[in-house]
């Protein structure tokens, strides 16, 4: 596999630790599979997290494009807005970030701490709308910066298309030597879903290389997780294509489990402070309450399912978002 064939600008920080979770282990019980967390919360660009694998390859094409201007979309407290606007800050780009209306009800703190604290002291414009009229806004940005002379690259929401996609072709690469050098052998990856981005990649990435290896996301942000595992197999025959053509039974290797979502995106359950709360105290792991923090919860309601077995191997893979938490301090604290 030749990543190298792709424009590509280093943003973070590699290979982002494994580590087992051993007293966890413990706490769940016998029946429970040997644990281990894949710290892309460590990812290094303001706070760390998952995008910052995708914005290597999605910043290599903006400059390859000799874009002067990085417009994206996400929610109000969005992650993949804050690395976005950190990666243009880096890339001496300009930023504008449309965050759109997803999630009500939230405290006082939620539309002014944490991400979007972080994107202003960034330096991006923030633009505020309803998701239905997010392409409004981006066609009167682009109309206005193209009148002007200038060169805008569009980041679609989560940095999920095949070109973000491929740093975590990337990552599963790296995970794949982290656990040869330890002598691991994994079972299933267990992570959030929501773009659809980080999945698809690691579903190419165990295709490419023909693995057993279970890629399971948990859905954080769809009433209906069908629409997600869509999204997911459709950007994953997208990198495919670009690698080395599509593999049979890619569809089958795509895996969304619902059921942990609650009552909405970005809205925490009993669950999710329940998987803080052990994370935090048995692990001195900090998840969010949006992305990790759900997808863990799933994690421990499958073990207590006995959906695992004791002998199997699971690697959570943290997508960072510990920035949010100044957001909903009400609802943790």
């Amino acid at each position: 596999m030749d990543l190298n064939q792709f424009p590509r600008v280093a943003l973070g920080h590699w290979p982002t630790p494994l580590e087992p979770m051993d007293r966890l282990r413990t706490h769940l019980g016998s029946g429970c599979p040997k644990l281990y967390v894949k710290r892309d919360d460590c990812t290094g660009l303001a706070t760390g997290g998952n995008k910052t694998r995708k914005l290597e390859f999605l910043m290599g094409e903006a400059l390859a494009e000799r874009a002067d201007i990085v417009i994206t979309f996400g929610a109000v407290q969005s992650n993949h807005c804050r690395q976005t606007a950190a990666a243009a800050a880096k890339l001496g780009l300009e930023c504008d970030l449309i965050l759109l209306d997803m999630v009500h009800g939230r405290g006082p703190s939620y539309p002014t701490s944490g991400n979007v604290l972080l994107d202003k002291l960034l330096g991006a414009r923030l633009h505020q709308t309803s998701p239905s009229s997010a392409q409004v806004k981006l066609q009167e940005l682009l109309n206005r910066y193209e009148m002007a002379g200038r060169r805008p690259y569009v980041v679609p929401l989560g940095g999920s298309n095949a070109t973000g996609s491929l740093g975590y072709v990337a990552a599963y690469r790296e995970l794949g030597q982290q656990c040869a050098d330890q002598a691991i052998t994994v079972s299933t990856i267990v992570h959030a879903v929501s773009s659809g981005g980080t999945q698809a990649g690691l579903v190419a990435g165990a295709a490419f290389y023909d693995h057993r290896t279970r890629i399971l996301g948990i859905n954080v942000s769809r009433p209906d997780g069908t629409g997600s595992a869509e999204n997911v197999r459709e950007i994953a025959r997208d990198v495919l294509e670009r690698l080395d053509g599509v593999p049979p039974g890619l569809d089958r290797r795509v895996e969304v489990v619902d059921g942990y979502l609650g009552p909405g995106y970005g809205v925490p359950t009993e669950g999710t402070r329940e998987a803080l709360s052990l994370a935090a105290r048995y692990e001195g792991l900090i998840l969010d309450p949006v992305y990790s923090g759900k997808a863990f919860a799933g994690l421990i309601a499958m073990i207590r399912e006995e959906k695992f077995n004791a002998d199997e191997t699971v690697v959570f893979l943290h997508t960072g978002g510990n920035a949010v938490l100044p957001a909903y301090v009400d609802e943790i604290a």
